[in-house]
């Protein structure tokens, strides 16, 4: 069983490129994998190992940049590895806006716990904001809310620009490190009241029971397991490996859906030549897989 972390921290970081190495030399030792993003302002990341070596590795980083204890983190387990290696990668910021955070700017924040999330969201004049991309947005969101449907969380402020200041925004992401900036770009844009849910939708499905829930379908994960369900089971989500995106169960059963090739969201935007080059790919794999090996592009770990 694998030990799955999540974890962010708003703070003034240095020697980024120094403790980049430090950091991704001690995962590969552990034999823990994920990414991990530095930046001045903060950091960012997921990874996943044995959970003795998970616990170490969380220690490190951890003294290295002299935290007590990181804004938010989330615990899952996995019964495979669901990264393909360790890396760490140094960006201009964690999470790209055009807006750099620190601890006191962040202070404002409004958070709702889970268990006060549903009383919130229910409420007519609350305007509910799924902040990720639309292909997570598909997967899986909160009833009631509303995608700004932008590829990239750069051209998120267009957006929000459009939202009547006077409103109740509420707003999630996956772990809640997106939502972090949306909020302080709200706030300094003249809104009053603007709340974001405590530890993403990570924290929301580990809390709240199913029974109880207001979430509908799965949550995506950037990592190998796709997509998980109430208290973080693995969900029923694959990825497509001719476009890249998730795929449910019901994907799978579309004539258009051939294993390694294609599904209903690439099938009339690939060539030919892409379908022949993929299907010879896929062969490939089944023939490692009989042979009991591992293809340099085999891209499951269930």
């Amino acid at each position: 069983m694998f030990n799955i972390f999540g974890f962010y921290k708003f703070k003034k970081l240095n020697s980024l490129k120094k403790n980049k190495n430090k950091i991704q030399l001690y995962m590969f030792n552990n034999k823990v994998n994920g990414t991990v993003i530095l930046a001045k302002e903060g950091i960012n990341g997921t990874i996943a190992g044995k959970k003795n070596k998970v616990a170490l590795v969380k220690k490190k980083i951890l003294k290295i940049f002299n935290i007590k204890d990181f804004n938010n983190k989330n615990n899952s387990t996995s019964k495979f590895q669901p990264f393909h290696r360790a890396k760490v990668k140094i960006k201009k910021e964690v999470v790209p806006i055009g807006l750099n955070l620190n601890e006191k700017i962040k202070k404002d924040n409004q958070y709702i716990e889970p268990k006060k999330w549903n009383e919130l969201i229910k409420k007519k004049v609350t305007f509910l904001i799924d902040v990720r991309k639309p292909f997570e947005h598909k997967v899986g969101t909160f009833k009631g809310a509303v995608n700004p449907n932008v590829n990239h969380f750069r051209d998120f402020p267009e957006y929000l620009d459009k939202i009547k200041r006077e409103q109740t925004v509420a707003m999630f992401c996956t772990g809640g490190i997106r939502c972090e900036k949306a909020s302080v770009y709200l706030k300094k844009n003249g809104f009053k009241n603007v709340y974001q849910l405590k530890g993403g939708i990570l924290n929301y499905l580990e809390k709240i029971k199913k029974e109880k829930s207001l979430w509908r379908g799965e949550c995506y994960v950037f990592d190998n397991r796709v997509s998980v369900k109430h208290q973080l089971k693995q969900g029923t989500y694959s990825i497509c490996s001719g476009c890249r995106t998730p795929i449910s169960p019901l994907d799978q059963k579309s004539k258009k859906y051939e294993e390694g090739v294609s599904c209903p969201n690439c099938y009339e935007r690939l060539t030919v030549i892409q379908k022949d080059r993929f299907r010879m790919r896929q062969k490939q794999i089944k023939l490692a897989k009989q042979q009991g090996k591992k293809h340099m592009f085999q891209k499951e770990f269930k």
